[in-house]
């Protein structure tokens, strides 16, 4: 036993100058200015109007504002007042591709209506299966959970020809519809592991209790698990919020031009563009498109964690 530990005051308080955290607050700011920088350069430059993006100095802001000069499809040059809310106003309702000058709020609102109905669909049906899976053992329930597991392992690529073929035979392709079965069929492999996994974790004396005192499947799953499963749905959320809303492949295959999601848009905008190159109205619709899956970390991030530590990767 340490002479430490026989001290009656306890242990000696540590210094912050110690070496030892020196070195290691050092890394931590060295690596979050790293990873930073390019958000604070996307932030800044959607900010600045194009005569202070011409000078070259990415990582200076500015807060002088005068005249912006764009091309219509028809080929005329607008001449406007800028202030520093332009770029964004312009990303949201003015930006065009092609002949449509709508900005990215139609396709702004098809992202949020694919995931608010994508991500309770596929997280409800997984959670199902993963609690069927782990307390109510049926034949050939091992072989149906080893098929999920090889699911979740195949890319996505390879189902996409088999998945038009069954969408435009179900006669939901390139609608929304579309889209959200997709991804709710997609995501269901690895949040059924998920959930199953964590099920697993659980006490089986809960469920033997709750068979006791007379529970059926449904009231034992909303009586005694789900309440117990917040964490791996707060788990299961920011994995399904953050893969749909950041999806560019379904959206682009699946959805069909009138309900392309933010993700197809925002490539169109930096790929189809004529005229001026408007660099700032380009980085805020970046974080625009961004902002919903960065709201969610800053939200929920610490829940992840602790959802993640709570058994979503116990087998």
């Amino acid at each position: 036993m340490s002479t430490e530990a026989l001290d009656p005051q306890g242990p000696k308080p540590r210094h912050w100058y110690e070496w030892e955290r020196i070195v290691v607050y050092t890394f931590l700011i060295l690596t979050s200015v790293y990873f930073l920088m390019p958000l604070y350069i996307v932030i800044i430059t959607s900010f600045k109007d194009l005569d202070h993006i011409r000078d070259g100095n990415i990582f200076w802001p500015q807060f002088s504002y005068g005249e912006i000069t764009t091309t219509d499809p028809a080929g005329n040059t607008v001449t406007a007042m800028a202030h520093w809310w332009s770029p964004w106003y312009r990303a949201m309702f003015e930006v065009c591709t092609g002949l449509e000058c709508r900005g990215i709020t139609p396709n702004f609102l098809n992202s949020v209506i694919i995931t608010a109905w994508s991500v309770p669909i596929s997280i409800a049906v997984a959670l199902t299966t993963g609690y069927a899976l782990s307390n109510w053992p049926f034949k050939f329930s091992e072989a149906f959970f080893t098929v999920l597991i090889v699911g979740s392992f195949i890319p996505f690529q390879v189902m996409l020809y088999p998945m038009v073929l069954l969408t435009k035979n179900m006669g939901i392709y390139s609608t929304l519809s579309c889209v959200v079965f997709v991804h709710t069929v997609f995501g269901l492999p690895i949040l059924t592991l998920l959930f199953r996994n964590y099920f697993a974790s659980l006490p089986v004396e809960l469920f033997k209790a709750a068979r006791v005192d007379g529970a059926g499947f449904w009231r034992i799953l909303f009586q005694v698990f789900l309440p117990m499963a917040i964490p791996i749905m707060t788990v299961a959320v920011i994995l399904q919020v953050t893969g749909i809303w950041n999806d560019f492949l379904f959206g682009v295959v699946f959805a069909g031009l009138p309900n392309y999601p933010m993700t197809v848009k925002l490539n169109n905008i930096f790929t189809s563009t004529f005229g001026i190159k408007e660099y700032n109205v380009e980085m805020a619709a970046t974080m625009i498109a961004g902002s919903v899956p960065l709201l969610i970390y800053f939200l929920s991030g610490k829940y992840f964690i602790r959802g993640i530590a709570a058994g979503a990767v116990k087998g």
